[in-house]
């Protein structure tokens, strides 16, 4: 859903230190209601250019534009942004309800009002229950429930979360993701969301924004950054491909698209792990090159394979995807 509450980074750069670079000339337009997931290893630059647009960092070169605005001087209160931080940084002394209401205390809001507010926010987030406990008194899901109704109180017209669920145990984190999106399209705002982890990504955005080295290596919808990698890297760090060289160039090949042939060419197992769906075989091939093929279980359990057997593998040439050098 487009809202008009465009988010435009020109040329942003960030330094520290006169010379080390964490954001290189970045440029990107974040569409206005969409779920963007920046994505990328640890120092890509994904967390300074999320707190570059929240206002936590300043930028050192180029603007940074919302709703055709220029707010890259503005302070973090005045620019439309809120951000909810991987702490959740809730004052333990404050209930959940004074916690919510900080930023509306803060602005001079009158009492009645803003713990008004702040129960529909709780509502929205389900801890309406819990609107009287102590931070200490909370799970660690229900604390971040709380922190993403302090951050939406104010309004925003970009939420900012930077790795908002690594915090928690897997199950939860699922759990999570499905709220997150929920909450998304109800309110029709858009979400910055910072992760290093590709799945989250895949199951949450509508744009994913690949970092590498504090530049955007990719930009597009999940499923085409997915099927569809640009580099090498991309490929690699989105998961389920395998890198091919051949005379032509480097292709990405999806794991799920090679499959045992006796006429296909021969491998030799490396090692073979369950996966539930599948069995995953990590093989040796010719030019010394190795493959990762995902085998359907009940393909694989029909002749079952151990490492250091020969195998025959096959794959359709249309499948493969060729990478930029």
């Amino acid at each position: 859903m487009r809202t008009g509450h465009d988010l435009e980074l020109v040329h942003v750069t960030k330094r520290y230190g006169g010379s080390a670079v964490a954001v290189a000339d970045v440029s990107h337009l974040f569409v206005g209601g969409s779920y963007v997931c920046l994505l990328g290893p640890s120092g890509c630059g994904k967390s300074s250019t999320l707190r570059m647009i929240a206002g936590h960092e300043t930028v050192s070169e180029g603007s940074i534009l919302l709703s055709g605005k220029d707010v890259t001087r503005l302070p973090p209160a005045r620019r439309g942004t809120a951000m909810m931080f991987q702490s959740y940084a809730l004052f333990p002394h404050l209930s959940v309800t004074d916690n919510v209401a900080f930023s509306l205390k803060m602005k001079g809001v009158e009492a009645a009002q803003r713990r008004a507010k702040a129960a529909e926010m709780l509502e929205l987030v389900d801890m309406g229950r819990y609107a009287d406990r102590l931070p200490a008194q909370l799970s660690g899901g229900q604390q971040q429930r709380v922190a993403l109704a302090r951050a939406l109180i104010t309004g925003p017209q970009v939420l900012l979360l930077d790795e908002p669920l690594s915090a928690l145990d897997p199950f939860l984190r699922i759990r999570m993701r499905a709220e997150l999106k929920r909450l998304q399209r109800e309110l029709g705002i858009s979400f910055i969301h910072v992760t290093h982890g590709q799945d989250e990504a895949l199951a949450l955005a509508d744009e994913i924004v690949v970092m590498n080295n504090a530049k955007i290596e990719q930009a597009g919808p999940a499923r085409d950054v997915f099927n569809a990698p640009r580099t090498e890297f991309v490929a690699r760090f989105m998961g389920g491909h395998n890198v091919v060289a051949l005379p032509q160039g480097r292709f990405a090949l999806r794991c799920d698209e090679i499959r045992l042939d006796p006429a296909g060419q021969e491998a030799v197992v490396q090692a073979v792990e369950y996966q539930g769906a599948h069995v995953a075989l990590t093989l040796r091939a010719a030019g010394d090159q190795e493959l990762v093929a995902l085998i359907p279980e009940a393909t694989f359990f029909e002749q079952p394979k151990n490492p250091g057997e020969s195998v025959h593998l096959a794959w359709d040439e249309g499948r493969m995807h060729r990478l930029q050098a």
